[in-house]
C-alpha cells in the first residue's frame, strides 16, 4: 500500500495528507488561502447568479462579472439581464462601478466609505433589505460541502454550489 514516497530523511509523506490548499481559483488572503463566492439574489433571497474566484481578487472587480451572469426569464420576451436596483455593501463603493451600473440603467444603493468626499445620497431605507443577501449566505453555509472546499476543480465546486441553490429554491417554493 504505497501512497507516497520516502525521501530517506524524515517521515513517510503522502500528497493526500497534505494540509496545503491547492487547486483552481484558490488565492492567498491575510490568514491563508481561500475561495470567494460572489452571489446575486432577488428580493426574496433566492440566488440568481454566482461567480467563484480566488480570495485575493477585489469584490468590486468581480461584481460586474457576477451581474453579467444573471438571467431572469419572463413570460414573454427576452430574459431580464439587469435589476432595477442593486443593494451592496461598502466594499463596492467606487466611482467606476457606480458609473458602470448607471450606464446599464441600474440604481446603485451602496453606502459610501468613510473616506468618500462629496454629497452622500440617502440610502438607509433601501439598504435595510441587505439582510436578505446575508440570509442567503447563511443558507449556503448549512451545506457542509460548501463551507470547506474539498474539490480542487473550480467547476466541481461551482456544480455543488448550483445543487445547493436548487435545494434552496425548492425549499422556498415548497414553503
Amino acid at each position: 500500500m504505497n501512497k507516497g514516497s520516502w525521501n530517506g530523511h524524515g517521515r513517510f509523506w503522502t500528497a493526500a495528507s497534505s494540509r496545503q490548499k491547492r487547486g483552481e481559483e484558490v488565492g492567498l488572503t491575510k490568514v491563508g488561502k481561500g475561495t470567494k463566492r460572489m452571489l446575486v439574489v432577488d428580493g426574496n433571497g433566492i440566488p440568481l447568479g454566482l461567480v467563484i474566484s480566488r480570495a485575493s481578487r477585489a469584490e468590486v472587480r468581480l461584481a460586474q462579472e457576477t451581474l453579467d451572469r444573471v438571467r431572469v426569464p419572463r413570460k414573454r420576451g427576452r430574459a431580464r439581464k439587469r435589476p432595477e436596483r442593486l443593494v451592496a455593501d461598502k466594499a463596492y463603493d467606487s466611482d467606476e462601478f457606480r458609473l458602470w451600473l448607471r450606464r446599464k440603467g441600474v440604481i446603485p444603493c451602496i453606502p459610501p466609505r468613510e473616506n468618500r468626499k462629496g454629497r452622500r445620497k440617502k440610502w438607509e431605507g433601501e439598504y435595510k433589505e441587505r439582510w436578505r443577501v446575508e440570509q442567503t449566505f447563511a443558507w449556503v453555509e448549512n451545506f457542509r460541502r460548501l463551507v470547506v472546499r474539498y474539490e480542487r476543480m473550480a467547476k466541481m465546486y461551482d456544480a455543488f454550489c448550483t445543487v445547493a441553490f436548487i435545494l434552496i429554491c425548492l425549499r422556498e417554493v415548497l414553503k
